[in-house]
């Protein structure tokens, strides 16, 4: 620590006189928005009284179209500036409270003296516009702070390498534009900046951690190797952090050709969504697009496809085991979740080039103007040379011709001029404006009537076939549903594939299909539905994302993952996940994404983070007792108190106690504290037991926003999101060996204080627990 007092007060002079040059040019950006904002509402206001239109002829209508132009030029001008203005305040207001948080003595080779190097949020330039007196942590200088101890040291930039020696190494934390701590380090961030900020009560918000980046984080948050990124980080080891710092990163790097709009998070749910939606805005960038896949694939689906979620097929995994059918649901969802899978669906897919499609037919006022035979004859009849995809596009342009030859027929008929004589007063003046509009066009000698009467023949009729036109536009007459439910239909496809499949296939296709009879698709056929989808009508690859997110990562499957891959082609990737939480049925047995991947390809690469931060030592100690190799996890010396054990007699006892717990937990001034039950049922169940007793929440896959105070969540719904402290609901509940990282997932939501509690005997993970790394109390 930098006890020197004399250099402490430098340091707080130089913290004042930052700030005074911050607060000064606050007041001078202020002022010139203010005038430019005059402006704007001035040009607005006056636009059309500073140009003259006339277009009576060739010449004046360019001088018009110049003049128009030139106004619009200038409001847009202006608009810009106060744009880059406003930008500029609220990066200057975000460091009014703490300006920089680091800074290190540089003495690049050649040189006689060593530089100084302040890091911050944001860069700053000194009254004359002429030197840093802080620099953005982004800024290829600010990568050594991270990356080096004092020492030799050196940094990349556009023509090579930038090398030198590395003086002191300093950390601060600024609250107000006051110094409350200064230390000079040796590692990449010090101890006790980082306990500083990790002994803080869990917030609503993931925060940023630019202060407190570490250097494996470093690494993958400037990452441009590779174009795949793999960031295999245990629990609480700050991957989704630096993810979030990478996006960030990315947007200052390439800011002349990538914008907020350009880069895609895939989350594991609408809570986390909210949980991580203020980490760019603290830097100064806009928000990324942010969906889940779950949200992805309803956006795709037909509106009478009711699409079962993975939340919904977790909860029957955890639910329904010993039911009929049982067996046969968990192995088909391992069977589609694989590549072996994706082979059989483009088997199948070669074989519709000659047969098997399934169309909708086109109907009119309850008669059919196109049927599915029809359909399916023209189809067949076109080049089978050509893909599939072509031929759709054919057999669309032959609908509408089709649909345009009947909506003639359709004119003539009876119905069409009763409803002519019920329009509106609204839609006889519109008839009448576009009659005229023709008339001064058209030198036809037929008499107003019959000229009327033809028109509104054919706006009714158009009116009335628009949405059968919208509806071929969309190849809304493929029957994606019948096309997808005819591989379970004829099973012999699997046999011709020559593929290895399920012994118990025929149950499989009996059950999907019973779902889809129902219009329920199950969450192991969503995307494999999509992929037959987009192979037939010829999707093509989205080319305005230019980087794809993947947060909890090992629980998309290869099917998943490659779907994705297909969609964003171009994309650079970073996946980021831990395979130690690898909770859903697709994942029982296998080794997920995270592991899979081959070092062969040169385009991807991997990362390993090892050390845990969220939680006290004691709870990673015990936490990574539950798992396989988990000697390998690294925890942060941040001491607390260790895990405690409560097993108690019946489920009024259970509610006793975790009322009690949750109380000393409160006490002890925690404002965020979770009841983390196994399945959605047993939340239920639990906040009806709870609710009287004491202020509780249920967070369910509805929820969107995560506030403080106590919350009873299922433990699946949790991942990615952390509390202060944490009572798992009923140990005994995890009896299975496929529930052993739901267990571990829960237990390390915790960053403070853990307390299991159960019904009788613990449980299979707890039996086998180190006893020394927990407490056993008695019940009280």
């Amino acid at each position: 620590m930098a006890e020197n007092p004399l250099e402490w007060q430098n340091e707080q002079n130089r913290v004042e006189e930052v700030l005074r040059i911050i607060k000064n040019k606050i007041k001078k950006y202020e002022k010139q928005a203010g005038g430019i904002k005059g402006d704007i509402v001035e040009l607005r206001k006056n636009f059309w009284d500073d140009v003259t239109v006339n277009v009576d002829n060739a010449k004046e209508r360019v001088e018009t179209e110049a003049a128009l132009r030139q106004q619009s030029e200038l409001l847009s001008e202006r608009e810009r500036s106060h744009g880059q203005l406003d930008e500029q305040l609220k990066k200057l207001t975000r460091m009014k409270d703490s300006p920089y948080f680091g800074r290190f003595d540089f003495q690049e080779e050649g040189e006689k003296e060593a530089e100084k190097i302040y890091i911050g949020i944001a860069s700053l330039m000194d009254e004359n516009e002429e030197d840093f007196l802080v620099y953005d942590w982004r800024a290829p200088i600010s990568s050594m702070y991270y990356d080096y101890s004092p020492g030799p040291a050196q940094y990349e930039v556009m023509d090579g390498t930038i090398s030198g020696e590395m003086e002191v190494k300093r950390q601060f934390i600024i609250r107000n534009g006051t110094i409350k701590g200064m230390f000079d380090t040796g590692i990449t961030i010090g101890d006790e900046l980082l306990q500083e900020v990790l002994s803080n009560a869990a917030s609503t918000k993931m925060n940023s951690i630019v202060a407190t980046i570490q250097k494996e984080q470093n690494q993958i948050i400037r990452h441009e190797k590779s174009k795949t990124l793999i960031v295999q980080g245990v629990a609480g080891s700050g991957k989704t952090s630096a993810a979030l710092q990478r996006v960030a990163y990315l947007l200052y790097r390439y800011r002349q050709i990538m914008s907020a709009d350009n880069i895609l998070l895939f989350s594991p749910n609408p809570l986390f969504n909210s949980y991580v939606a203020t980490v760019l805005p603290q830097l100064g960038e806009e928000n990324m697009m942010q969906t889940t896949l779950q949200q992805y694939i309803e956006s795709q689906l037909e509106q009478r496809m009711e699409l079962e979620g993975p939340a919904e097929q977790m909860e029957y995994i955890l639910t329904e085991r010993g039911q009929q059918g049982y067996e046969a649901r968990r192995s088909g969802i391992k069977f589609k979740a694989g590549l072996e899978y994706k082979a059989l669906l483009d088997h199948y897919f070669d074989s519709l080039s000659n047969s098997g499609i399934v169309f909708n037919e086109l109907t009119f006022r309850g008669e059919t103007l196109i049927s599915t035979e029809e359909m399916e004859d023209y189809f067949y009849s076109l080049d089978d040379s050509y893909p599939i995809s072509n031929r759709i596009d054919q057999l669309k342009d032959w609908l509408l011709e089709m649909l345009n030859k009947a909506a003639k027929q359709e004119r003539k008929k009876d119905w069409v001029a009763m409803e002519s004589e019920l329009l509106d007063k609204e839609d006889y003046l519109n008839a009448y404006k576009k009659l005229q509009e023709k008339q001064s066009f058209n030198e036809d000698t037929f008499d107003d009537f019959e000229r009327e009467e033809k028109f509104l023949a054919r706006l009714i009729v158009n009116r009335h076939f628009k949405p059968l036109r919208r509806f071929v536009k969309t190849l809304r007459f493929l029957d994606v549903k019948e096309t997808y439910a005819n591989l379970f239909k004829n099973r012999h496809v699997a046999e011709e594939a020559n593929k290895l499949f399920p012994e118990d296939w025929g149950s499989i296709c009996d059950q999907s299909l019973k779902a889809l009879d129902q219009n329920i698709l199950y969450w192991e056929d969503a995307i494999p539905y999509l992929y037959l989808k987009d192979q037939l009508s010829g999707r093509t690859p989205n080319l305005n994302i230019r980087h794809v997110l993947i947060d909890e990562a090992q629980d998309y499957s290869p099917f998943q993952f490659e779907y994705l891959k297909n969609l964003f082609p171009y994309s650079g990737v970073t996946l980021l996940g831990d395979f130690n939480q690898a909770i859903y049925a697709h994942t029982f047995g296998t080794k997920t994404l995270l592991a899979k991947e081959s070092s062969e390809e040169e385009s991807v690469e991997k990362i390993s983070l090892k050390r845990s931060y969220r939680s006290t030592r004691e709870i990673v100690e015990f936490t990574k007792g539950l798992i396989e190799n988990g000697e390998e996890i690294e925890a942060f010396n941040r001491e607390g108190t260790k895990p405690v054990l409560i097993e108690t007699n019946d489920r009024a006892s259970l509610n006793t106690a975790i009322v009690s717990r949750i109380k000393d937990f409160q006490s002890k001034g925690y404002e965020s504290v979770a009841v983390i039950c196994k399945t959605m049922k047993e939340t239920k169940a639990a906040f009806q037991d709870l609710h009287n007793e004491i202020p509780i929440k249920m967070i369910t896959e509805e929820t969107y926003t995560f506030e403080k105070g106590v919350t009873v969540i299922p433990a699946y719904l949790a991942k990615g999101i952390e509390f202060d402290a944490v009572v798992l609901y009923d140990a005994s509940q995890y009896s299975r060996e496929s529930e052993r990282k739901l267990f571990y997932t829960a237990c390390t939501r915790a960053m403070h204080e853990l307390a299991i509690l159960s019904i009788g005997d613990p449980g299979l993970f707890m039996n086998e627990a180190q006893s020394d790394t927990y407490i056993a109390l008695e019940e009280n």
